[in-house]
């Protein structure tokens, strides 16, 4: 068997040598234009070529064997690193950069740890020492350019990812071979002679994908990704945390003597609770953001992720969320990972008052926040305030007169970002000092300012709403008064024309006791229109019932006579369903229109009948009348009036009551012919299941 895998492992290596071989000079004499990136992927190809060579001379395990995959790993990594320094449209961190150069460091120490190997023949725990250094040094490096080869995929910009995907995909394919290697020869402390055997056949199988990829030559655009590079070194810092306690553990292995066990279990139990004491620390995290964003990227906001937080913490809907101007106040001290912040924002007489705080109950604000000089130089500048500077005389922008001093008196407050909107200040944020303290750069000042106009518009758009509401409620009481004075005048009209008709019929008992009733009526409406009146009236409307027409429209009729003449005309005993509350005030206002169209001792006739599955009751005048284009344009508008005085309410108003309760208001009218108004209002329910039958009138039931 074991000749058997010998063979294989000689054939195979001979053959991707052959292969490899073969691409190198292909790609060499190619008639194109070669750049730095084809040169150097000619030169990774040639000295995989020579690995598999040596392999298949030397042996797996020979020194010169170790020497050559060291090279082969060099070459690629260096085609890797020009790859990527040649690429357009980005500027790589330079951390970035300390990835490629702890892994070419480490290259260098395979080197010069296989070349002692050999010297420690005489000793077998320094042998051991130097091959499992080794051996970890290789699983170590597997990891890293797997990570990078990650890295540089993802990187690529999506219109020329194609280029590279074969590339990277073999490059992947050769490092994950050789770390299930490098761990199983690890965990089980003994050579797979099997994998160590079908490593070169491997290899000669992506010796045709890499010719595949290079007959494309194209040019590769990679842009850093920030998402993708911090995913890539996430994973470089823990296979290095894992990869330096397996070093530190079978180095204490080899050198502890008898203890060896007690020191590894310390080491290994020390890292863990560091582990678990650092990574929940707020403080911690906030330090490792801070040091990741100055060395890792190229700016320090992922925009994008910034700003998704920025609307969703604004605009959190629901009764659990925290009040909208301590939303505001969060949404910016996240950006800066300031744990605290208030909201001073201006009261009517333009001072600075305290508005909101959000997890800063320590900080007192006076009553008046702000000097005489606050508002006026931040609408002027916009200016963004940092205290630090600010005590040490070092911001030569800033008017210190502008700055309250209980604002430069504690020690907490950080920053002030003020909020403003078309040149006028909405307010001031102070964010409290973040856990890890650092000083505002350009691109916090650039987040901050657009950040800051944003939210200055929010705040002056809730103003506005405010202001909206407040005229909405005003609008409302002015309509509710409009009503009410238009009631008022036809009750003055009412009580006019009682008292000059007191005049005449004083000595009358009948008009006397009418004249009390009229009275009393009147002072029951005034109590009435006061309780309209009033912003605490929550009083609703009583719901449309059943309601008998007759005993109805003769209480209006007996109220209305003692101030002019009505006819009832034809009175049909019929049950509609309505409220008769504002049926009352509906015919009030027809009849008082009418009166007010008629000339004095003209009659009014008031009629009720059936009309299908309805009651009609028509009020006719013979009063001046209206215009067609008045009735069709005007006449339910309000505060349109054909009469001199009038508010143009009572049509408007009795239309609306007449369709709250399902009916509706028809009007015929012509100049100097007069009016007829007809309220239509549904029939009771017994009365429509026998349509057929004659209700009689009145009128009949008296013959």
């Amino acid at each position: 068997m074991t000749a058997i895998l010998e063979q294989i492992s000689i054939f195979g290596h001979g053959l991707a040598a052959v292969l490899f071989g073969a691409l190198a000079i292909w790609l060499f004499q190619r008639k194109t234009q070669q750049n730095s990136t084809q040169i150097w992927l000619i030169s990774a190809i040639a000295l995989t070529s020579f690995w598999a060579l040596t392999i298949a001379v030397e042996g797996s395990f020979s020194p010169m064997a170790s020497f050559a995959e060291t090279l082969r790993n060099s070459g690629w990594l260096a085609f890797m690193w020009v790859l990527l320094r040649t690429g357009k449209g980005r500027d790589e961190p330079r951390t970035v950069m300390y990835i490629y150069a702890a892994l070419a460091l480490i290259l260098c120490c395979q080197i010069v740890i296989d070349l002692m190997v050999p010297l420690f023949e005489g000793s077998p725990r320094l042998t051991g020492m130097g091959v499992y250094t080794s051996l970890v040094l290789r699983m170590i490096f597997s990891v890293g350019a797997l990570v990078l080869v990650h890295n540089l995929y993802s990187i690529s910009a999506p219109e020329t990812r194609w280029g590279i995907r074969l590339p990277m995909a073999s490059l992947a394919a050769i490092w994950t071979f050789d770390l299930n290697l490098f761990t199983i020869t690890y965990l089980t402390q003994e050579f797979p002679t099997e994998l160590h055997a079908m490593r070169g056949p491997a290899l000669a199988c992506i010796a045709p994908i890499l010719a595949l990829a290079s007959l494309r030559n194209t040019e590769w655009e990679l842009k850093l990704s920030r998402s993708v590079a911090f995913r890539s070194l996430s994973l470089v810092a823990i296979g290095g945390y894992l990869m330096m306690m397996v070093i530190i553990a079978t180095a204490l292995q080899i050198i502890g003597g008898d203890y060896a066990r007690l020191a590894q279990i310390s080491f290994l139990f020390g890292t863990s609770v560091a582990a678990l004491l650092l990574l929940p620390s707020g403080k911690f995290r906030s330090w490792f953001k801070v040091k990741l964003a100055k060395n890792f990227f190229q700016h320090r906001y992922d925009y994008r992720a910034e700003w998704i937080r920025f609307t969703d913490t604004i605009g959190r809907p629901g009764d659990a969320s925290a009040p909208f101007h301590e939303r505001v106040v969060k949404a910016i001290a996240d950006i800066t990972d300031s744990p605290a912040g208030i909201l001073l924002m201006p009261d009517e007489a333009g001072c600075l008052v305290l508005q909101s705080r959000w997890n800063w109950p320590t900080i007192e604000v006076p009553s008046r926040a702000c000097t005489s000089r606050t508002v006026s130089f931040f609408e002027e500048t916009g200016h963004i305030v940092e205290f630090d500077a600010l005590r040490s005389n070092q911001d030569d922008k800033c008017d210190n007169t502008a700055i309250p001093e209980w604002m430069k008196a504690d020690m907490q407050t950080w920053a002030a970002v003020p909020l403003v909107h078309f040149e006028r200040l909405a307010g001031i944020i102070l964010l409290a000092r973040p856990r890890i303290n650092r000083t505002l750069d350009w691109e916090d000042l650039d987040m901050l300012r657009v950040v800051g106009r944003q939210v200055a518009s929010y705040l002056a758009e809730a103003r506005s709403q405010e202001t909206l509401s407040e005229a909405q409620r005003f609008d409302e009481f002015n309509r509710r008064m409009a009503f009410i004075m238009h009631d008022i005048k036809n009750l003055v009209s009412q009580l006019s024309l009682l008292s000059r008709n007191a005049k005449r019929h004083a000595d009358n008992p009948e008009f006397r006791k009418d004249m009390i009733s009229t009275l009393q009526d009147s002072a029951d409406k005034l109590n009435g229109l006061l309780a309209r009146l009033s912003q605490h009236n929550n009083a609703k409307t009583e719901e449309p019932k059943a309601v008998k027409i007759v005993p109805l429209l003769q209480s209006i009729i007996d109220k209305k006579r003692p101030i002019h003449p009505i006819e009832a005309t034809q009175l049909d005993d019929l049950t509609m369903v309505a409220d008769p509350v504002r049926v009352d005030q509906i015919l009030g206002h027809l009849i008082q229109n009418a009166i007010d169209a008629s000339d004095n001792g003209q009659p009014i006739s008031l009629s009720a009948k059936r009309r299908g599955l309805s009651v009609a009751i028509e009020v006719h005048d013979q009063g001046a009348g209206m215009s067609s284009e008045f009735v069709r344009s005007q006449l339910f508008k309000p505060f349109a009036s054909s009469k001199n005085g009038g508010f143009g309410i009572g049509a408007y108003e009795a239309r609306t009551m007449a369709m709250a309760m399902g009916g509706r208001l028809e009007v015929e009218s012509k100049e100097g012919v007069g009016s007829q108004f007809t309220l239509i209002l549904p029939i009771a329910k017994k009365l429509t299941e026998n349509p057929d039958k004659e209700t009689p009138s009145m009128n009949e039931r008296a013959a």
